[in-house]
């Protein structure tokens, strides 16, 4: 959400609720409810801080648009970002799948990640398991997802995964050593992306004129 709409949704002008961002409940108490109001959160969580609006709470764009992904363009996305999500229901019991968040790498066409032996995200080899990630623009309501489906492959040679540990985004998020690493071997790629169309009677610089 833009400032401005959100100002206009609060009832107050721009540089009114600049002030209001700078100066807090201090300023004016009832305005910075009204603007906790708007963002879907509590005047405790603004007035302090101590959490950030939820993505997506702005509603989408004028326009939207959804599309598909190539795969090679999905693979061009997964190199741009390091924090996914792995889903499996091996050993869990249950025909829910376990969701675990983990920092990642796109080493050639696979995505490889690090866990501990006795973590969720730690599989047998062969294990079937899906692999996402995705980006939001909250600002200009733009973003995607990227979904890969495939196979457990863990990286049993000491050099290749302490050369992956060198990489840049190598380091666990988690902290503590993490040794395992495990590869996704890719049997299905796909993803998707919502854009905004221009205005009506502009041309979308997307299609040809």
């Amino acid at each position: 959400m833009s400032r401005e709409e959100l100002a206009t949704r609060a009832g107050m002008s721009t540089a009114y609720l600049r002030q209001v961002e700078e100066l807090g409940s201090g300023f004016d108490a009832a305005a910075l409810e009204r603007v906790a109001h708007v963002l879907g959160v509590s005047y405790e969580e603004l007035a302090s801080g101590s959490r950030q609006a939820p993505p997506g709470r702005g509603g989408p764009a004028a326009r939207p648009v959804l599309q598909r992904l190539s795969e090679g363009e999905c693979w061009k996305r997964l190199g741009t970002h390091g924090i996914g999500r792995v889903a499996h229901t091996a050993g869990t019991g249950e025909e829910a799948p376990v969701l675990v968040p983990v920092n990642f790498l796109v080493d050639g066409r696979t995505v490889v990640y690090r866990t501990d032996p006795a973590g969720a995200a730690a599989v047998a080899p062969g294990t079937k398991l899906a692999f996402e990630t995705d980006f939001v623009d909250e600002e200009r309501r733009l973003g995607w997802s990227v979904l890969v489906r495939g196979a457990a492959e863990p990286i049993t040679d000491t050099a290749a995964a302490e050369a992956l540990g060198r990489r840049p985004g190598g380091e666990p998020w988690a902290g503590g050593t993490r040794p395992l690493w495990i590869r996704v071997v890719p049997g299905e790629v796909s993803g998707r992306a919502i854009r905004s169309l221009p205005p009506a009677g502009d041309q979308d610089p997307e299609q040809p004129g």
